[in-house]
């Protein structure tokens, strides 16, 4: 098998609800994705999504076209740690989003070859999983509580603060509010996305303590290696980073080596494929770490995602980013989380995604090759 033809078609994803994590991801209110598509001589189209509500595909897609195309096209897509390594070795060229597109492709046309989903062809370990609502950095303190009595009702067991403008004290309201309106049967996480210092970290640290939250995530910068270690000896609650910490996955030895972390994270974007992710994954469990997946930026990634969480045994939850209008786009199928707070494996061959075409004809911007 060889992949005798590739090309990524840019559409536009307009309209979008404004959303913003932080300060890192400013909300768009318009986007354009690509569809990459790897045609083999054999019939199997492998593909892809490239970018996300807040990161439009255009970022990376001169690199995507001009740098790693070219690798793929005449190569057989089933020799993927040699292609992996091609792509990888491109990363002074061209962002990790770009090869964790081609990477996730590559993986759609393994398993479509194989007739097997790719948490089957991972090694499936699991049919289900909880799932965890995301927020975003919501207009009010009033605001989280509010959203957390509606995610109740819907099933949602575990819920996760993206915390509001007004630094640490307001934090340290919003926490306590929210978990007075969760109880106690329900799991709370926080992502500060790197807005404390080192002080202000523990004071915070100390109160998730005492609210029984299962992890913080990113209280600090992303590469502060110093810190972080500092950090852990003085608060109990698990400490989740790496998630965009630089470089790809090989930077994840460092942090264990440091202890800096008590779980590691990524996602096929952040992380350049559903490769990388595996291997971190193997990694943390050879440390006895979780691995936590983030949301992928797009819904492709997220089905992508959805399989390699089936596929490994050192992971806890699945992530919901919300409001879920700015995560989910281009599909004719998404993902849903039933009345249990669970999501389920999906069955089809590779991905077993389905673009929505007549969408993606009719918002079409550009078709590079």
């Amino acid at each position: 098998m060889r992949i005798d033809d590739a090309s990524i078609t840019l559409f536009r994803w307009d309209d979008i609800p404004p959303a913003q994590y932080g300060d890192r991801n400013p909300a768009a209110g318009g986007s354009e994705l690509g569809l990459l598509e790897l045609r083999t001589d054999a019939g199997i189209t492998g593909r892809a999504f490239l970018g996300a509500s807040f990161r439009s595909a255009r970022l990376d897609v001169e690199g995507l076209v001009r740098h790693l195309l070219p690798l793929l096209r005449g190569e057989n897509p089933l020799e993927r740690e040699k292609l992996f390594a091609r792509l990888h070795g491109m990363r002074r060229a061209v962002t990790l989003r770009a090869i964790g597109c081609c990477d996730v492709a590559l993986w759609d046309i393994a398993g479509q070859a194989a007739g097997l989903p790719l948490h089957a062809l991972m090694g499936g370990f699991r049919r289900s999983i909880p799932a965890y609502a995301s927020s975003s950095t919501l207009a009010s303190e009033e605001a989280y509580p509010d959203q957390v009595h509606m995610l109740k009702a819907k099933g949602f067991r575990a819920y996760k603060i993206h915390p509001p403008k007004g630094g640490l004290e307001a934090t340290i309201r919003v926490c306590h509010a929210v978990r007075k309106a969760a109880g106690d049967e329900m799991v709370l996480m926080i992502d500060p996305a790197g807005m404390f210092r080192f002080p202000d970290a523990v004071r915070l640290g100390r109160v998730l303590e005492e609210l029984r939250f299962h992890w913080y995530e990113d209280p600090l910068s992303e590469d502060d290696l110093h810190n972080y270690p500092l950090l852990r000896q003085k608060i109990d609650v698990p400490i989740l980073a790496t998630e965009y910490a630089s470089g790809g996955f090989e930077m994840m030895g460092s942090w264990i080596e440091r202890g800096a972390t008590d779980y590691l994270r990524g996602d096929v974007a952040v992380k350049g494929g559903l490769t990388p992710c595996l291997k971190a994954a193997h990694l943390a469990e050879a440390f006895a770490k979780t691995f936590e997946v983030h949301h992928g930026g797009n819904s492709w990634n997220n089905v992508a995602q959805l399989h390699l969480i089936m596929a490994i045994r050192n992971t806890e939850y699945f992530e919901v980013l919300l409001p879920e209008g700015a995560q989910k786009y281009g599909l004719l199928r998404d993902i849903e989380v039933d009345a249990e707070g669970l999501v389920h494996a999906w069955d089809a061959p590779g991905v077993g995604a389905e673009p929505d075409m007549d969408l993606i004809r009719a918002k079409t911007t550009a078709v590079l090759r």
